[in-house]
């Protein structure tokens, strides 16, 4: 008998992690009840914290009329009491229970047993079984099985409300993170409003709301993710999937089954059945970064997505119909690839829709001081420092490069200057050695030892005056030197404190 007990145990804990909903498992434990032990009726009531009240999950054995007087009257039976004392009650007589008029009474005497189900140190709910009142029911052993039991279904409640706590803590994180990342590709976040670029925000606020398939075009490093994230933040498909292609990063042999997915057995290694990047952007959108490199096959293939909105997997037959706006973006001229043979004509007009044309940061000088701040701020605390301004020698330097990786490179230089910066400063000697040396910069003069230094003597005294507001008192302590050595030397070079205030 010992070691049957054992097994049903093993069985009704089998039962409770049957499927992945707890309504279902509870059911069939009950069932199990039913078979093992001779149960007639059964059922489990769970406190529903958001009514305060009990709350029948699962039953076994109850016709609807009694559920749903149950669900009605759980509070004011003789269960109540099981369930807030936390303790068994065995009822030898369910007729002699006032409370429990609504349960139908069967033709032989019937006895009840009320088990109680803790969580957390905290009453959680009552297990109810049934049994024929005549039968040889061994009371004492059924409250020990029946702990057992009551231990087994606390621990499944006590997963099943993690999971379900864990699964809403990912829902807002979710939630949240969509939130941020609208904001972070609002319009009003991009950095720059030189004319240029004032073209470019008025052309992706025209374009955001509506379907239309999008071509940006410039140089590597001038934004264009950004741009694409901006056009899917602000458009009617946000909530949905943004997805992101460089078909540069991808060999040609993969392209085709990332893009579209492959079925099973599709080629040697492909174990199992892969979805591609379209149906992962369905209902949102899809970004293909350099979509000039993407082969002649695959070109093909695309154009039938373009103009049909179905394709099939790699080595499949089904027909897959998909709901994905689509924005290219290439640094390539696409013209010059058609001549040449290397980009289709076809898809060139079905993807230059609606064509946005991001400048390279050399024909937007006005931008480059903005941008630099923006990633000062931006570095400063990634680095865990304090920049309090960019010097006006580093500052001529910044606007006097051409830049040839655009705002990349701007970047990637910003944030070298902050990593090697030893005061609150950016000086010109904590630029990279591309902005420093003159032949690149195109700003090669003939300058003596002596001009050097009174250049450098110069700068250091405008940098005072600046820190200072132009206080010439102030600025001699912060050089440590005295006043009339900074008046002779502001006189020397003809620096005006007065443009400092």
């Amino acid at each position: 008998m010992q070691h049957k007990t054992f097994y049903d145990l093993s069985k009704l804990n089998s039962e409770l992690i049957k499927t992945n909903s707890l309504r279902a498992n509870l059911t069939s434990l009950l069932e199990s009840l039913t078979e093992m032990f001779e149960v007639l009726r059964s059922f489990i009531l769970l406190y529903d914290d958001e009514n305060e009240t009990l709350s029948p999950i699962a039953i076994n054995g109850l016709k609807i009329h009694e559920f749903r007087r149950l669900e009605n009257k759980a509070d004011k039976t003789i269960f109540n009491k099981a369930f807030k004392k936390q303790t068994f009650i065995f009822i030898e007589k369910l007729s002699d229970e006032s409370t429990l008029e609504f349960l139908e009474k069967s033709k032989v005497e019937t006895s009840l047993l009320c088990t109680p189900i803790s969580l957390r140190n905290k009453p959680a709910g009552v297990l109810i079984t049934e049994y024929e009142s005549d039968s040889d029911l061994d009371v004492d052993f059924f409250k020990s099985l029946f702990s057992l039991i009551s231990s087994m279904i606390s621990q499944t409640l006590r997963i099943d409300y993690a999971v379900a706590e864990e699964r809403q803590k990912l829902l807002e994180e979710n939630t949240n993170l969509k939130n941020e990342l609208k904001e972070k590709y609002d319009f009003s976040n991009i950095v720059g409003n030189s004319s240029v670029m004032r073209q470019v925000y008025e052309q992706v606020s025209q374009v955001a709301r509506s379907n239309a398939t999008v071509l940006i075009r410039g140089e590597s490093g001038t934004g264009k993710e950004l741009i694409a994230h901006s056009i899917h933040y602000n458009s009617l498909r946000s909530k949905k999937p943004f997805v992101v292609v460089n078909c540069a990063a991808l060999p040609e042999t993969l392209i085709e089954s990332e893009l579209f997915g492959f079925e099973r057995g599709a080629f040697t290694g492909a174990e199992k059945r892969k979805i591609g990047r379209f149906e992962m952007a369905d209902g949102g959108t899809l970004f293909l970064d350099e979509i000039g490199d993407l082969p002649p096959q695959t070109q093909v293939k695309l154009l039938r997505v373009l103009q049909e909105r179905k394709f099939e997997r790699l080595g499949g037959t089904e027909t897959i119909k998909v709901n994905v706006r689509l924005i290219t973006a290439t640094n390539k001229n696409l013209e010059e690839e058609i001549k040449n043979g290397n980009f289709r004509e076809d898809l060139f007009y079905r993807l230059n829709v609606f064509s946005i044309f991001l400048p390279p940061l050399r024909e937007r000088k006005s931008d480059i001081l903005l941008l630099a701040e923006h990633f000062v701020e931006k570095y400063e605390v990634e680095h865990n420092k304090r920049i309090r301004r960019i010097s006006t020698p580093a500052i001529d330097m910044l606007t006097s490069y051409h830049y040839p990786g655009n705002v990349r490179e701007l970047e990637n230089t910003i944030e070298r200057a902050v990593l090697v910066c030893d005061s609150n400063v950016i000086h010109g000697h904590h630029l990279p050695p591309t902005l420093q040396t003159a032949e690149i910069s195109g700003t090669i003069t003939d300058m003596s030892l002596t001009s050097a230094v009174e250049s450098y003597e110069k700068d250091l005294i405008q940098d005072a005056l600046k820190t200072t507001k132009g206080n010439v008192a102030k600025a001699s302590r912060l050089l440590d030197s005295t006043e009339r050595i900074i008046g002779y030397k502001i006189k020397k070079y003809e620096i005006t404190p007065k443009r400092f205030r």
